[in-house]
């Protein structure tokens, strides 16, 4: 059963996000919540596998409750549900450590699957967000990485897997996984042996 954590400051797309992932028998809200502050202890009472987060809240918004989130439980995979795809949201969400950006028209049957997805290891990505990806990633010709994404994109080179990356650098797999994600999408790569060449060819 994947336990599903809800988190947007409009009840009515809560209640009926729970209606619907309910309605499916390998899913279970397990809680919601309206901002980030009542998210974290939400999270850490039920544990759930995939939080749906969206962006925009009080108090606490969803890029500060994301990097809380998965400092404080680096199994869980926040997928965000948001209105507009913003790119810097889309970064700055990406750079906190969620795995998947949907927009909140997408289909009912593409909110379920991106939480199976999520739950599954993988990074639910709508396609409209991943256009903007791509158009950011354009948009210049020396992408402008972070140090770490840097770091962990010069262990790719070396061939070290995602676990080696993550004992190398004392950070959790779960991390390394979003900086790839991150650094991937900036420089127009789509697998590691793209992003080793890549680090060739920049002398990073």
């Amino acid at each position: 059963m994947i336990r599903v954590l809800l988190v947007d400051d409009h009840q009515l797309l809560r209640d009926s996000l729970r209606t619907l992932l309910d309605g499916e028998a390998d899913i279970e809200v397990v809680a919601t919540a309206s901002d980030g502050t009542e998210a974290l202890p939400a999270a850490t009472q039920f544990s759930p596998d995939v939080v749906l987060m969206d962006l925009s809240m009080p108090k606490m918004g969803g890029v500060e409750a994301t990097r809380l989130l998965v400092e404080q439980q680096p199994g869980v995979q926040v997928v965000v549900l948001t209105s507009f795809p913003d790119q810097e949201l889309i970064f700055d969400a990406v750079q906190a450590g969620a795995v998947g950006y949907l927009l909140k028209d997408a289909a009912p049957e593409e909110v379920v699957r991106a939480v199976r997805s999520a739950a599954a290891g993988e990074s639910p990505l709508d396609g409209r967000v991943a256009r903007t990806l791509l158009t950011r990633g354009r948009s210049s010709t020396e992408p402008a990485l972070t140090e770490r994404e840097r770091e962990v994109l010069r262990l790719v080179a070396r061939g070290l897997a995602n676990k080696q990356i993550a004992r190398h650098l004392g950070i959790a797999e779960r991390t390394v996984k979003a900086h790839l994600t991150s650094a991937f999408q900036r420089i127009g790569a789509t697998d590691r042996t793209q992003a080793a060449l890549w680090v060739a060819r920049h002398g990073l």
